[in-house]
């Protein structure tokens, strides 16, 4: 028995230490996996209006201001924002939670008063090394600070819009659809005919990983609730729980890979209705007041620490955007497999509304800031 207890506290010693030396680690890699911003940008003497916050907080410390205008370094590309998206990491830097990320972004204030990353847009100005993109292309992807006129952004980040899309649609493609195809195709390996379960299927990543899921040929069950049963049918999922009237971690059901979103049930729960050989993916899960010190976090430390005890591959992901898999996403929009789909849209001004909304939890697939409304020729 005193050997037992040894050992029992042989690995929980082991947990805490590997705790200890992730937080750190898991609160830069909030950060968005991200190149540090070129900081020896040139004003142009114009300037333009952004959301801006100088304090860490809720919606209502967001400002609309004029801000400068800057030029283009010789590796970069002006783009002239034409929507933005709103995603759960804005409000986690206008927080600034779990306090871990402020290692990195401002330990009282932020660093960076500008907020937003998904957008799409036209290119304005390119640096003298860009080769790739002239002005006057119609673009989307990421950049920092994409809650206002204008942004800069690297060529790593940006691909061409497809003509089909409108930049509102273009907009909530990047971080939501990125995550959602690697989820699937980078950590779950999903294969044709294999059984995968999308908890939080009408969300942002949800909508996008019922359609992806269906390009690779999976059978695919959604869990929502019932106002959202008939979206998430049209999107292409084979079956639809409603979690509001059924438990589907009590089910008979066993699924080869289940892609969370919300976080919100157990993992023994969640490993109850996985295949002794099935992939269980954390992507999300927790509003803005799931905990301001390791929030989100706890859900991946929890997969850490239990998957090398277990046979089932337990895994937790952030999106790294990228060019290639923005460009895999366009194919798939060109070829009608996949279509961003749009709960509400904003102007610029209201941006604090449009945190607000998200922060309820109960949007429907993507929340969009529209920039500026004249049409591009």
């Amino acid at each position: 028995m005193n050997s037992e207890k040894k050992l029992r506290r042989w690995r929980w010693k082991r947990i805490v230490a590997l705790i200890v030396v992730l937080l750190p680690v898991i609160g830069f890699a909030l950060l968005w996996f991200d190149e540090p911003e070129p900081t020896t940008n040139r004003a142009s003497g114009e300037t333009m209006q952004a959301i801006v916050y100088h304090k860490y907080g809720t919606a209502d410390v967001l400002r609309l201001e004029a801000i400068d205008k800057l030029l283009p370094n010789e590796d970069q590309v002006l783009i002239r924002v034409r929507a933005a998206a709103a995603n759960p990491l804005d409000w986690h830097f206008l927080r600034g939670t779990p306090y871990v990320m402020r290692l990195a972004s401002g330990l009282r204030r932020p660093h960076d008063p500008r907020l937003g990353v998904d957008m799409s847009g036209q290119v304005e100005a390119v640096g003298n090394k860009i080769t790739q993109f002239k002005p006057g292309d119609a673009i989307f992807g990421t950049a920092n600070g994409a809650f206002g006129e204008y942004v800069l952004a690297s060529t790593k980040k940006i691909v061409l819009k497809p003509a089909g899309l409108t930049f509102e649609q273009a907009a909530a493609v990047p971080v939501a659809a990125i995550t959602a195809l690697q989820a699937l195709r980078d950590s779950g390996k999903v294969q044709p005919g294999q059984k995968v379960l999308i908890n939080g299927a009408s969300g942002g990543v949800g909508t996008f990983a019922v359609q992806i899921a269906k390009s690779f040929g999976a059978i695919v069950t959604g869990v929502c609730s019932t106002r959202n049963l008939d979206l998430v049918r049209s999107l292409g999922a084979d079956h639809v729980i409603d979690y509001t009237q059924v438990d589907f971690t009590e089910g008979e059901e066993r699924y080869d890979l289940i892609i969370d979103n919300v976080g919100n049930r157990s993992l023994s729960d969640y490993r109850r209705v996985l295949k002794p050989e099935g992939t269980y993916v954390l992507i999300g899960g927790g509003g803005p007041d799931a905990g301001n010190w390791v929030g989100p976090i706890a859900g991946f430390l929890k997969v850490l620490v239990t998957s090398p005890f277990v046979d089932q591959n337990l895994v937790g992901i952030m999106a790294n955007v990228n060019q290639d898999d923005l460009l895999a996403l366009s194919a798939l929009m060109e070829a009608g497999k996949v279509k961003p789909v749009i709960d509400r849209t904003y102007p610029l001004s209201e941006v604090p509304d449009a945190i607000r909304y998200l922060e309820e939890g109960h949007a429907r697939a993507k929340v969009i800031i529209t920039v500026q409304d004249e049409a591009i020729p």
